[in-house]
């Protein structure tokens, strides 16, 4: 079965990490760009981060130098580390995995998705 699968979500509190995982079963990740989406209850989705083929990365200003994608190819899986974490980071975030590009509302494969809740 082609997909890919998140974990690592969970609550934290304010200041707090967590790392996402972003694990693909059925087809190899190196031929695509691997994107994290965030969807908050009342809000639109949002892309956050987006790694490339060749590991070039991309952020959205909300997270900027706070989260940190990374991709290890060998695992057949994406990461994302989220430092720092607020309240308005609680969302459920997905991934989503597009061949040779990242992902936009264009993509090939999208996860179930995990909750993240920042909460004291």
């Amino acid at each position: 079965q082609l997909q890919l699968v998140e974990s690592g979500g969970g609550l934290v509190q304010p200041g707090g990490s967590l790392r996402l995982s972003c694990a693909a079963s059925g087809f190899t990740l190196d031929y695509y760009g691997i994107g994290w989406f965030r969807q908050a209850p009342g809000k639109e989705r949002e892309g956050i981060s987006c790694i490339s083929r060749g590991g070039t990365t991309n952020y959205a200003d909300a997270v900027k130098g706070r989260f940190t994608i990374s991709r290890d190819n060998a695992k057949n899986t994406v990461y994302l580390q989220m430092n720092s974490l607020k309240p308005e980071d609680t969302a459920v975030y997905y991934c989503a995995a597009r061949k040779y590009y990242c992902p936009t509302n264009a993509y090939d494969y999208w996860g179930q998705g995990t909750q993240v809740t920042v909460s004291s």
